[in-house]
């Protein structure tokens, strides 16, 4: 069975499924399959999130091991063989212990993590997050504004200026795309610092919304957007390329959110949800610092309105 020039089948995936299950002792009910040949596809974040990840590689890949270690997975126990088909002898070894061994053939290896915890991330702490010219948004906040985001694995994602938005959707979306939208050339380079830091293979950044930036990206499922001059052009180009996009507009003006109904109206969104999220901490002096309380407003095409 040769596999090298061939993107995993499903016939391959299965020889391999059957090489481990022969020759380890590990309970293979429960892994989760991922596929890195596919260029969208998040190993480190994967591996966090699963006790046991099958992953096909290709050849070539040089520094696998070391992002395993430099994310601090370097416990982890990975089963491999020599070579590019599921026969032979199998080794194991820890993933730290790898660091300088890059990927000679195409092939299954199987990565175990006995501290994963199969839960989703949501609102991390902005100390994370890579330091530039980005102000982030308090991490609670940030984590009201997925939730309003309900992002599925699959989905297809576009963020105008939400830059810890963008990654943690990243992060949900693993078997989607994100798309985000940088109109500063300081934030596009934080952004891309951000994407590899945490290892991110799924977030194509563009510079501004129109046909041309937009004709190949994934038209969204979903839209996150900051409040701006540009939005009406943004929102007419997203609910023509698909009228059932669910839209989640962040603002700090009382005056934008106060007008946001009417705005939206034309667009055939008519019941716009529209809530203020308020967060305060205690600081050490025991006084609490209350965070900015953005507006959020959440909605969808309701009567569709033939947009040209």
């Amino acid at each position: 069975m040769n596999i090298e020039n061939n993107i995993f089948s499903n016939e391959s995936i299965l020889a391999w499924l059957k090489f481990f299950s022969s020759n380890t002792i590990i309970d293979l009910e429960h892994v989760k399959i991922l596929d890195i040949t596919q260029k969208n596809k998040n190993v480190v974040p994967t591996v966090e999130a699963h006790k046991t990840t099958l992953v096909f590689t290709k050849a070539g890949d040089d520094d696998i091991f070391y992002r395993l270690w430099n994310a601090g997975l370097g416990d982890c126990e990975v089963w491999y063989n020599e070579g590019n088909v599921p026969i032979g002898k199998i080794y194991h070894k820890k993933a730290a212990d790898m660091i300088n061994r890059g990927i000679n053939a195409s092939a299954g290896m199987l990565i175990v993590n006995k501290k994963a915890r199969n839960t989703a991330k949501i609102g991390l702490s902005n100390e994370l997050f890579q330091k530039g010219s980005i102000h982030y948004v308090g991490s609670e906040i940030r984590s009201i504004i997925l939730n309003k985001m309900m992002i599925a694995p699959q989905d297809n994602i576009c963020v105008i200026s939400g830059e810890s938005i963008a990654i943690e959707a990243a992060l949900l979306a693993s078997e989607g795309n994100v798309t985000a939208v940088e109109y500063s050339n300081a934030d596009r380079n934080t952004m891309e610092d951000n994407i590899e830091h945490f290892c991110l293979h799924n977030i194509t950044i563009v510079d501004h919304v129109d046909e041309n930036t937009m004709k190949d990206c994934p038209i969204p499922d979903v839209i996150f957007m900051v409040a701006s001059a540009s939005m009406n052009q943004e929102l007419e180009y997203f609910i023509r390329v698909n009228p059932q996009v669910r839209i989640v507009i962040y603002t700090l003006d009382f005056t934008v959110a106060a007008g946001m109904k009417e705005l939206l109206e034309p667009f055939g969104i008519l019941n716009p949800e529209i809530i203020q999220v308020s967060v305060s901490t205690l600081e050490s002096n025991n006084m609490f610092k209350q965070q900015p309380a953005p507006w959020l407003i959440t909605g969808k095409v309701e009567r569709f309105l033939h947009l040209v």
